[in-house]
C-alpha cells in the first residue's frame, strides 16, 4: 500500500502532539484529580473571637500529605493565602488581618500529594460576630456581706471600644427547694442583694454581647459558685452574750458542785461505801475462841511422825512425843 504525501504528513502532526502530551503535560500543576479524596468535616472553629479552620486527615496508603488553605471576603473577591500552604497541620488559625468580627469571610482548603490535588472544598460564610462561642465570665472575687454578695468578674474577651456587655446572674439559695433570681448587670463588679444572713446561696453567670443587629450573643454559663452571707453586727452581739451567759451559768454550776463536795464529803463517802460486815463464822470464832470448829479452821498440811519407843518400860499406847518424855523426866527426878 502506497501511502500519499499528504497523508505522510498528517502522520507527522500526530505523532508531534503525541510526543507534546507525553512530555510536556505531567510537567503542568493539577487542579484537581480524582486519585487524591478531598479532606472532610472541615469547619471553622471560633472560640471568644479566636478562629481557626480544622479538619479530618486524609487517608493515604503511602507517603504523606499536605494542605492548602486560602481565604477571601465579601468585598475583595480574590483569594489569599493564609499562611497555611502545604502544611502538614490538620488545622490553620486565621491571620491577624481575618480578625474582624464584622467581616463575611469565605474559605478553601483542598489536599496535596506530590503532583495531585483534591478538588477544594469550601466552607459557608463565616461572620465572626455572630458565629463564634463566647466562654463564660470568671469569677474575680466574691465578697459576704449581712444581706448581700459583692461579686467581681471580667468578660472571657478583651472587648472592644463601643462593645455593649451585660451579664446575666442567676442565684438561688442552697436549700432543699431553691427558687432561682435573676437579675441583669453592665459592670463588672455589681451586688447581689436582698439575701439572708447566715444563709447559703449559690450562682451562675452568663455574659451577652450586643451585637451590630441589636441582637444579643449570649456565651456560656459559668460553674455554679456557693458562698455564705455574713452575720449581722445585732446577731453577733447576741451570740456573744449568750455564749457568755452560758459560760457564766457554767462556771457558777462547777463552783457550787465544787462546794458541795467538799462539805459533805464524808457523807458522801459513807454513802458511796457500804459498810463492812464481818462473816458469820468469824464471827462465832470471835465470841467463843474454844469451840469445836476451831479444829476444823487448822488443817496442817503434815504431822509430825510418832516415834517408835522400845524397852524402858514404856506402856502401850503412850504418847512417844519429846513432850510426853520430858514430863515424864520430871516427875521421876534426878537419878540417884
Amino acid at each position: 500500500m502506497v501511502m500519499e504525501f499528504g497523508d505522510q504528513n498528517l502522520v507527522t502532526v500526530h505523532l508531534n502532539v503525541s510526543i507534546y502530551i507525553f512530555l510536556f503535560i505531567p510537567l503542568l500543576p493539577l487542579e484537581t484529580s480524582s486519585y487524591l479524596p478531598a479532606p472532610k468535616n472541615v469547619e471553622v472553629y471560633s472560640y471568644n473571637f479566636q478562629s481557626l479552620l480544622r479538619w479530618s486527615p486524609v487517608p493515604v496508603e503511602n507517603g504523606s500529605v499536605v494542605y492548602t488553605a486560602h481565604y477571601k471576603t465579601g468585598f475583595y473577591g480574590a483569594w489569599s493565602g493564609m499562611g497555611c500552604a502545604q502544611t502538614p497541620r490538620t488545622w490553620c488559625p486565621f491571620p491577624p488581618e481575618l480578625r474582624r468580627r464584622r467581616w463575611t469571610i469565605l474559605l478553601r482548603l483542598r489536599a496535596e500529594r506530590g503532583a495531585l490535588a483534591s478538588p477544594w472544598v469550601l466552607t459557608p460564610p463565616f461572620v465572626a460576630e455572630t458565629n463564634t462561642t463566647l466562654g463564660p465570665p470568671r469569677v474575680n472575687n466574691v465578697s459576704a456581706r449581712p444581706d448581700s454578695l459583692l461579686v467581681g468578674v471580667s468578660p472571657p474577651f478583651t472587648p472592644e471600644p463601643g462593645d455593649l456587655l451585660q451579664y446575666l446572674v442567676s442565684y438561688w439559695e442552697n436549700s432543699s427547694s431553691p427558687t432561682e433570681k435573676k437579675l441583669s448587670e453592665s459592670k463588672t463588679r455589681f451586688e447581689i442583694g436582698n439575701l439572708k444572713e447566715s444563709t447559703l446561696y449559690c450562682f451562675s453567670i452568663q455574659v451577652q454581647l450586643k451585637i451590630y443587629s441589636g441582637h444579643l450573643l449570649e456565651g456560656q454559663q459559668s460553674a455554679p459558685e456557693c458562698h455564705r452571707t455574713a452575720l449581722s453586727e445585732a446577731t453577733r452581739a447576741w451570740y456573744i452574750i449568750f455564749l457568755f451567759s452560758v459560760g457564766f451559768v457554767a462556771l457558777n454550776l462547777v463552783v457550787a458542785a465544787s462546794l458541795f463536795l467538799w462539805k459533805y464529803h464524808q457523807k458522801i463517802k459513807y454513802w458511796a461505801q457500804p459498810p463492812l460486815e464481818i462473816p458469820s463464822h468469824f464471827r462465832e470464832f470471835l465470841r467463843d475462841p474454844d469451840v469445836a470448829g476451831l479444829e476444823e479452821l487448822y488443817s496442817p498440811a503434815e504431822e509430825e511422825p510418832q516415834a517408835l519407843v522400845l524397852g524402858g518400860g514404856g506402856q502401850e499406847g503412850e504418847d512417844p512425843s519429846p513432850n510426853t518424855s520430858r514430863a515424864r523426866a520430871a516427875s521421876e527426878g534426878p537419878p540417884q
